[in-house]
């Protein structure tokens, strides 16, 4: 039975790999952006040093003009270095943005290929790291990758300068590094849980919120108000006491690095104290040694902070990558798509949540039979089309297409197999026609046309304000319900599929344009295979064949007349229609 599972999240190795190799292939320019920023950290040691020497000269009482020197340098270091941070930021954009993309794309590949049920018990969660885990990643792989860089270069190279200076200043600073070490080794204990709770809450909190919107009018009919409420506080809250520990451990973590600061710089103000007392150094370099170590305090923390940085990125990363990992461990189906249109039930079992909906159903239908399936609400119909399409795979049990498990066909090749078209017919954004060629994107205009001469709808789509050529969906020209299932049918007839599923797909109608549908669904399955799930008894009285379900079993089938006559389930269900005159007695 189908069980609710949360989507993967990847192992520390698998993140691991997956970085280094979208690093790998941006290797070049990675190298680039190193390059400008030791330009850069070069330039910037020029500042301090020029400070010192101005300090030298100030205290030799040298004559003004010789200001010019340190004044010309400061001018250059500091234009060298914005050039090169402009630099090195273009550059690393250009080595992370690209992969990021990728990983997005292969994301929502992934998704598209995971088992349905797994997909819909955790929309919400799939939506947070699409969106939230991506900006995670996106932000500290341009961000803290580019300071962790700048920060490693500019340490290096300051701690030579201050070697340069006198390797005692260079020994000093390094009093700092216990402390430093100490810290971040306390810190990585700690956040990478915190951080994976904190991504965890907050896929938990996207999908109480989704949930919520989505079931607004069940909400608003049985005053659910509160409780819902309180399942997003609830949901709420959990995130926000992740956020506020992960907080609370940040600022410990930073309050540990400030007292090796301290320490560090309290060294070498005593070695400066020292040496120039002794006339072992003197006052430019005492100056020049101290900004040096000042202007370490940034990019230690940088480095450092970083750590808080990765953690977080890792956690949004391993998220995205177990996605990926698990839509490469689909197995997809590599067959040919039978072009007859039998269709073979064995022994089906399906569940949703541990719930058994369909119970060991078996079925045979004919190649070109139109079949009706009926029954009262949740008696399993729409299982059961779902599990004839490939929309779901079964529990147990076989669904066959002309011997082929329908699960077994390839599936970017499966609607030539078979479609289908339910009451919730989505509009995509796009034009109608592009919306008609989803199914069939060499189709031309002539055979867009045909396809809504065939099923009537060619009237209101030229009535469009650009015809076929009309923007629809999301931010464009608004259908009705109806309007969307029309276009349903439409792309069905240029899919040409074997077999046809109509799953309530003219449902959506009042009494005049049920006509027009119930016509259009006549011509989408004309001359195939037709399963439908029948909305209104008279359709069952055009099938072949009538399949009648209840809790999850089939429990008569056979023709119209025979069924009624034979005065079983489909009998009561008819007389208690006709009695509403919503079909015609056959008698």
């Amino acid at each position: 039975m189908t069980s609710r599972t949360p989507l993967p999240v990847a192992a520390p190795p698998a993140v691991r790999r997956f970085a280094a190799g979208a690093l790998g292939r941006s290797r070049a320019t990675l190298v680039g952006t190193a390059l400008a920023l030791i330009v850069g950290a070069v330039a910037g040691l020029g500042i301090p040093g020029g400070i010192g020497w101005i300090a030298q000269l100030l205290a030799d009482r040298a004559d003004p003009l010789a200001l010019v020197g340190p004044l010309a340098l400061l001018a250059a270091c500091a234009i060298v270095g914005g050039l090169a941070a402009w630099l090195s930021g273009v550059l690393l954009a250009h080595a992370v943005l690209p992969p990021l993309g990728r990983l997005r794309e292969e994301v929502v590949d992934a998704a598209t290929t995971l088992p349905l049920a797994e997909v819909e018990a955790a929309s919400g969660d799939l939506v947070s790291r699409v969106t939230d885990d991506v900006e995670q990643v996106a932000e500290v792989a341009q961000g803290a990758l580019g300071r962790l860089l700048t920060a490693a270069v500019t340490i290096l190279v300051t701690l030579i300068g201050l070697a340069g200076l006198d390797l005692r200043f260079a020994l000093a600073a390094l009093v700092a590094v216990p402390v430093q070490a100490i810290t971040v080794r306390w810190y990585l204990r700690r956040s990478g849980r915190i951080y994976a709770e904190g991504r965890r809450a907050a896929g938990r909190r996207a999908a109480t919120l989704l949930e919520t919107f989505a079931a607004l009018p069940t909400v608003r009919a049985f005053g659910l108000h509160d409780e819902l409420s309180a399942r997003a506080r609830e949901a709420s809250a959990a995130a926000v006491e992740v956020e506020l520990e992960a907080t609370r451990t940040m600022t410990r973590f930073y309050g540990r690095l400030n007292l090796a600061e301290f320490l560090g710089l309290g060294a070498i103000l005593l070695v400066a104290f020292l040496l120039v007392r002794s006339a072992g150094a003197d006052i430019g370099q005492a100056t020049a040694a101290a900004l040096f170590f000042a202007g370490l305090f940034n990019p230690i923390n940088d480095a450092l902070g970083t750590a808080d940085d990765l953690q977080r990125a890792s956690a949004s990363l391993a998220r995205l990558v177990g996605v990926v990992d698990a839509g490469a461990r689909t197995v997809c189906g590599a067959a040919e798509p039978p072009r007859a249109g039998a269709v073979e039930l064995q022994e089906v079992r399906f569940g949703y949540d541990g719930v058994p909906v369909l119970g060991g159903v078996t079925l045979v239908v004919d190649a070109g039979a139109h079949v009706a399936v009926v029954g009262t609400t949740g008696s399993g119909k729409s299982t059961l089309a779902a599990l004839i399409a490939g929309v779901r795979a079964p529990d147990g049990g076989r669904v066959l297409l002309s011997g082929v498990p329908v699960g077994t066909i390839d599936g970017a090749r499966r609607a030539r197999a078979v479609a289908m078209v339910s009451q919730e017919t989505h509009v995509f954004a796009g034009t109608v026609a592009d919306n008609l060629r989803l199914g069939a994107p060499a189709a031309g205009e002539a055979e867009v046309r045909s396809a809504l001469d065939a099923v009537g709808a060619s009237a209101w789509v030229d009535g469009l304000p650009q015809g076929a050529a009309t923007r629809v969906g999301a931010g464009g020209h608004p259908l009705t319900p109806q309007q969307a299932q029309h276009l349903a049918l439409a792309r069905l007839l240029l899919v040409d599929p074997a077999v046809a599923v109509l799953d309530e797909a003219t449902a959506e109608a009042g009494s005049d344009v049920a006509r027009t549908l119930d016509e259009a669904a006549r011509d989408a399955i004309r001359g195939r295979t037709a399963i439908v799930v029948a909305h209104r008894l008279d359709q069952a009285a055009e099938a072949d064949l009538v399949v009648v379900m209840e809790d999850g079993a089939i429990v008569e089938a056979g023709a119209p007349d025979e069924l009624i006559e034979r005065g079983g389930h489909f009998a009561a269900l008819w007389n208690v229609a006709a009695s509403r005159h919503d079909v015609s007695d056959r008698r």
